[in-house]
């Protein structure tokens, strides 16, 4: 099979505001857009910010709702972590090692975008991990 793209629509309220945390603090590039909607290249993925008129309230968790990305390169994952520090992004929920010395071993941090969306980003230090380790139940901080 081909390359598959992973295609995610997520609610905004502000096309600026989305282009500065998207693009300007986590560095992806601007796509097609108008004034319902942009594109983001999200790291080899399509994010589509829609307009909504609905009121953005924040989720009470990160549990069940939130998106996120894998690295699959431990020094890209840093540098992200270092972009968002630059730019004094408030974490939602700061860096920590889940599941230490376990096959399932990886770092993680949360971000929230300016209109609740929550974003995790992680490295498994066992790429296998990812797809796999069936026999491992432990999944999130739950």
């Amino acid at each position: 099979m081909d390359k598959v793209i992973f295609h995610l629509a997520i609610p905004i309220n502000s096309i600026e505001k989305a282009k500065i945390f998207y693009s300007n603090i986590l560095g992806s590039k601007i796509g097609r857009e108008n004034q319902h909607a942009v594109i983001f290249d999200f790291y080899g993925h399509q994010l589509v910010g829609h307009i909504t008129k609905e009121n953005l309230t924040p989720p009470a968790n990160i549990y069940p709702r939130h998106f996120g990305l894998i690295f699959t390169n431990e020094s890209d994952w840093d540098t992200l972590l270092t972009r968002c520090n630059y730019h004094n992004l408030e974490l939602y929920q700061t860096p920590k090692l889940r599941f230490k010395n376990e096959l399932t071993e990886h770092k993680t941090f949360f971000l929230q975008d300016p209109f609740y969306n929550i974003i995790e980003l992680k490295f498994y230090r066992h790429y296998e991990a990812i797809f796999g380790a069936n026999h491992i139940l432990s999944i999130g901080d739950r």
